[in-house]
């Protein structure tokens, strides 16, 4: 499956359908596992969007290749980075335009202690993470999120040039008139998802032991009337002040802001329970479960949060698990892997 990705020189693997827990020391290479996964299945990295990064070092390319069964069809995917070449992805051998096409055929969701920043971190991360949601779910308007900041790039050009004498302020209006229709679309969407998610989000958080969880979206949809009372503001700024580039999506636990009032462990809980919300969701919209990789999810859990999470995530479909000890799951998994650096055996489940 992994050919020189990062500490592995070449490995191959059959992981089995439902729970494979990965043991190993910290440093061994599981979370490279994980990483090569989701690598090869969704064209990017989940710690780096730089890919000379998931090269090991010493090498001169990397290799992540899966095959598997979506449904009742067969997949072959594989991603190749060399330096100074950038990446390619092939599907059933055939080349892919971009690596990236692989998300719109599989779903890969991720859990590792730096995505808490989808919880505690900045508007910025949540926005862009119900944004990814939003593909996932609602396919046909996946690239609604990236039209409407090209609407605002070219409003805020436009701003920039009337500010300098170079054009005049009418120049700015199509731009504003396309920001306020695509704007009031991609609101619109991101509260459906919200309304899809927040009912599962809401009882696996209960499940785990969190209380009354809720998300609530931060903003409004902009308008041609609001851009226009905004517009001596935005001239003098060079940027559009208004919309959802600049929304928030608040994770509430019994109506305290997670961000700002919830303890990690809070915000680490309600991140499983977001996770858990959308694989059910991918399912019930699809026929498909996604792909689970949750590294180091189980060191800060006791035990029965342990449980209800392995009972949780064996019903999901397949996932991988890692942790340093295979006893800190509460359950016997479908097949474990013992990592070392370089390798990786399979054991005694």
């Amino acid at each position: 499956m992994l050919r020189d990705y990062r500490s592995y020189e070449r490995l191959e693997l059959a992981l089995q359908p439902g729970l494979v827990l990965v043991v190993g020391a910290n440093g061994a290479g599981k979370t490279n596992l994980l990483e090569a996964v989701h690598v090869a299945t969704q064209g990017f990295s989940p710690r780096t969007r730089t890919d000379s990064q998931v090269v090991r070092f010493g090498a001169e390319g990397a290799r992540a290749a899966v095959s598997g069964v979506r449904g009742e069809v067969g997949l072959e995917l594989e991603v190749t980075v060399r330096r100074g070449e950038g990446k390619r992805a092939r599907l059933n051998g055939a080349p892919l335009r971009a690596a990236e096409q692989l998300r719109t055929l599989v779903s890969t969701l991720v859990f590792t202690p730096d995505r808490l920043g989808v919880v505690k971190g900045p508007p910025v991360a949540r926005r862009a993470y119900f944004d990814r949601v939003l593909g996932r779910l609602m396919p046909a308007r996946a690239a609604l999120p990236a039209e409407y900041g090209a609407a605002v790039a070219q409003r805020n050009a436009a701003l920039r040039r009337a500010a300098a004498g170079l054009s005049g302020r009418d120049a700015i209006e199509p731009w504003s008139e396309r920001v306020a229709e695509l704007g009031a679309e991609l609101v619109a969407a991101r509260l459906e998802v919200l309304a899809l998610l927040e009912p599962s989000v809401g009882a696996r958080a209960a499940e785990l032991g969190l209380g009354d969880v809720a998300l609530r979206y931060d903003g409004d949809p902009p308008t041609v009337e609001g851009l226009a009372a905004a517009l001596d503001r935005d001239v003098e700024r060079g940027v559009t002040s208004l919309g959802p580039h600049l929304d928030d999506v608040v994770f509430a636990a019994a109506g305290r802001d997670l961000r700002s009032f919830g303890s990690q462990g809070e915000q680490r809980l309600a991140l499983l329970a977001l996770l858990l919300a959308e694989a059910e969701a991918i399912a019930e919209r699809t026929g498909v479960p996604p792909l689970l990789l949750l590294d180091d999810v189980l060191s800060e859990l006791d035990p029965e949060r342990r449980r209800i999470l392995a009972t949780r995530v064996r019903s999901a479909g397949q996932a991988l698990v890692t942790a340093t000890d295979a006893a800190m799951l509460p359950a016997d998994p479908d097949q474990l892997l013992e990592v070392t650096p370089g390798a990786v055996l399979e054991a005694a489940a």
